[in-house]
């Protein structure tokens, strides 16, 4: 008997002509359309869902960004530059189906200049490639934040971010010196230059912070820094989270300009000599991990005073790292703390605000009594020395009704910050994270300015729409941006 075979004839899929252009100017390979690469792109390292991801594009040179931008105005679809996804406020993810220009292959350090101390770097290259490509030299790249090995150059200047030896060395705008951007409409910018007093309006510094809502940065000319000649890292320990902070004011307030002072609780100090047996004593309700640079006979006197100072404002015990491989494995410990907090709970929210110095310890002791009212569990780990604080709300995204405990006890913690005088961000943007608290930081002429200046940027709003500013103001909201066309893409 013979068996009849019958075929379903093959449905003709239909190519977007959006994605037909891109896959023209770039190549098929390098726009991705497949439904598990816009459900990556469709998130970022923070607590915030994404909307739907279009196309991403992989460019490799400026060129090709410049394409992009191009067939993005001609089809009137908005674009958000990606770099590693590292970014905690939201300022990534997808709102209203852009184009995703990753800038992740755009990863080469074009040229070093020890003479002139300055790098031409591409805004995919890793914060930590360029410090170690610069190291036998003998310079690196200042900025130093928590996620250094991951994030990228783009992604730095995006949001201005800083780290924990941004204390003396200033945060990101202080060290990009020219940006060549790519606008929203296509226009390849030079924004600064090498010259001590580049000519014009300060357009450098306007972009750098701008969470990718002004272009895209394809080229970056960064400052290097010179390798201090000596280092001194102490470890102070403390019976309270209150001595610790005033001891870097009283730190402050002798004159010394540490590199680094941050501070970590005892939740966070057991979580992270667990996890790296760093020799961080868990007995202490506070740690002080203070850094000082430069000739070895000046760094000596800080370190000592640092000691004495510590041990005057309640210092337990004062340990100085003894050896190059000591001091390494105690920034190990602190570079690592939020992957450390994996073994307690499976997600955290780690908050970014910052409040002066003399009000650490009062808002301190807030952020523990709202985390306890809303039954969680918080720790505390920051860049004391300039007031920013990266409080850890503990939960699991499983159980019913704690994302809405964790943001409202989130949203208590910026409003307690704004109270005592503090900004809503040190280094981690506000993305769509604090865009309903800008009102309660700037006036509406302030913010009136800010969308002048990014409209003047991105008349059309396709740069990044719907991040930053809050509802009413220019490029906020994105109704009017286009949708994924229905069954086109796989």
């Amino acid at each position: 008997m013979r068996i009849r075979e019958s075929f379903t004839p093959w449905r003709r899929r239909v190519v977007d002509p959006l994605v037909a252009d891109l896959r023209a100017a770039l190549s098929v390979d390098r726009v991705r359309i497949d439904g598990a690469e816009r459900a990556l792109m469709a998130r970022d390292a923070s607590v915030f869902a994404g909307g739907v991801a279009g196309p991403t594009c992989f460019p490799v040179s400026t060129a090709e960004v410049q394409a992009i931008m191009g067939i993005a105005a001609a089809h009137g679809r908005a674009i958000v530059p990606r770099g590693a996804g590292t970014g905690l406020a939201g300022g990534a993810i997808p709102l209203g189906a852009p184009i995703v220009v990753s800038t992740g292959k755009m990863n080469r350090i074009l040229e070093v200049d020890t003479a002139n101390r300055v790098a031409w770097v591409e805004p995919g290259v890793i914060n930590l490639d360029l410090t170690t490509h610069l190291t036998p030299v003998g310079f690196h790249f200042a900025p130093d934040p928590s996620s250094q090995s991951v994030c990228t150059l783009g992604g730095n200047v995006a949001n201005n971010s800083g780290g924990p030896h941004c204390l003396a060395y200033g945060v990101t705008d202080a060290h990009v010196l020219a940006v060549e951007v790519v606008s929203a409409d296509g226009e390849v910018l030079m924004l600064g230059g090498l010259d001590a007093e580049p000519a014009g309006l300060d357009l450098r510094g306007a972009f750098v912070g701008g969470e990718g809502t002004l272009g895209i940065a394809t080229r970056i000319a960064v400052r290097l820094t010179k390798n201090a000649p000596a280092v001194r890292t102490l470890l102070l320990s403390f019976a309270t989270v209150r001595d610790a902070a005033e001891t870097v004011s009283a730190i402050i307030a002798a004159g010394i300009v540490p590199a680094a002072l941050e501070v970590m609780d005892q939740r966070i100090t057991v979580a992270v000599e667990n996890f790296v047996g760093a020799g961080y004593p868990t007995d202490a309700a506070a740690v002080l991990l203070a850094e000082v640079e430069g000739l070895a006979a000046g760094v000596d006197i800080d370190a000592a005073r640092i000691d004495e100072i510590g041990r005057a404002n309640g210092a337990t015990g004062v340990r100085l790292a003894g050896t190059e491989h000591e001091r390494a494995l105690l920034w190990k410990g602190r570079k690592t703390a939020f992957g450390a907090i994996a073994q307690l709970a499976p997600d955290y929210y780690l908050h970014d605000t910052v409040v002066p110095r003399s009000a650490l310890a009062d808002v301190l002791e807030q952020v523990y009594e709202i985390a306890e009212r809303h039954d969680l569990v918080v720790m505390n780990v920051f860049h004391a020395g300039d007031g920013n604080l990266h409080p850890l709300l503990l939960f699991d995204a499983r159980e019913e009704g704690t994302l809405e405990r964790v943001h409202a006890a989130g949203a208590e913690i910026v409003r307690a910050s704004l109270a005592a005088g503090g900004v809503l961000s040190g280094e981690h943007g506000i993305g769509v994270e604090k865009q309903r608290f800008m009102g309660e930081l700037f006036t509406d002429d302030d913010l009136d300015h800010q969308a002048r200046l990014r409209h003047a940027f991105d008349p059309a709003c396709r740069a990044n729409p719907g991040k930053v500013l809050p509802s009413g103001h220019s490029c906020a909201d994105i109704q009017a941006l286009h949708e994924v066309p229905t069954g086109v893409w796989g």
